[in-house]
């Protein structure tokens, strides 16, 4: 079954009328017709089982034949990650991040960051397409990009990677499931004064394996080690 998403739908809806984006690509681009059924999932938890009523390329009309609903997750996994200078690969992160099961990401702003601004709108659809291919009914939240300093004492207690010389533990052994943001800095790292001030706010300096890893693949590989830690 064709799968749209619109987070505009009410839970009690009968009756719904799709964005005129998805409405185009309903009706327009795979050429859905009056009868058709199709599935719309609002990001927030709920699948709503549908039939169109009207195949207008502008206004998609829908009637709402059934509705399921899923529990939000009892745990979190909140990766605050500064931006790449190319652009492919934070937009792959952001891809894979959300298919393994990433529920919050912040952008942050470093003082060794190589890119000062982001384009949040295209992020969103990124992570909409994730969600809808890997069948998630609950839509990651971005953060827009934000100074790092703000980031740590708003959120205390989490933990920090970076490539200094330290005394540094698993992700398995430091993660908890709740509240624990995960710190991955820029390609040039976090400085050192970035790091202080996250240790002196309950920031546990954790290591990513043997290998120095690219930013990216640092923020994927600290959201699947904190998403096994919480499957075990």
């Amino acid at each position: 079954m064709r799968l749209f998403y619109d987070s505009t739908i009410a839970i009690d809806a009968k009756q719904h009328i799709l964005s005129e984006e998805e409405s185009k690509h309903a009706c327009r681009v795979l050429r859905m017709q009056v009868g058709d059924e199709l599935a719309i999932v609002n990001g927030l938890g709920s699948e709503f089982t549908a039939k169109i009523t009207e195949a207008n390329p502008k206004k998609c009309r829908l009637e709402i034949l059934s509705v399921k609903t899923e529990a939000a997750p009892s745990s979190s996994i909140h990766i605050a990650i500064a931006p790449t200078k190319n652009n492919d690969r934070i937009e792959w992160f952001l891809e894979k991040a959300t298919e393994i099961g990433v529920t919050e990401i912040t952008l942050l702003l470093c003082k060794n960051n190589e890119r000062k601004n982001t384009k949040e709108d295209r992020f969103e659809k990124i992570l909409v397409s994730a969600m809808k291919q890997s069948k998630r009914l609950y839509l990651p939240k971005l953060n827009a990009l934000t100074p790092v300093k703000d980031f740590i004492q708003t959120h205390p207690n989490g933990l920090i990677a970076h490539c200094y010389d330290a005394q540094k533990d698993t992700i398995q052994a430091q993660f908890k499931p709740t509240d624990c943001p995960i710190l991955i800095g820029p390609e040039g790292d976090f400085t050192l004064e970035e790091v202080d001030l996250a240790l002196k706010n309950g920031y546990k300096t954790i290591t990513l394996g043997e290998n120095r890893l690219r930013t990216e693949t640092a923020g994927l590989y600290a959201v699947m080690m904190a998403k096994l830690r919480i499957e075990n």
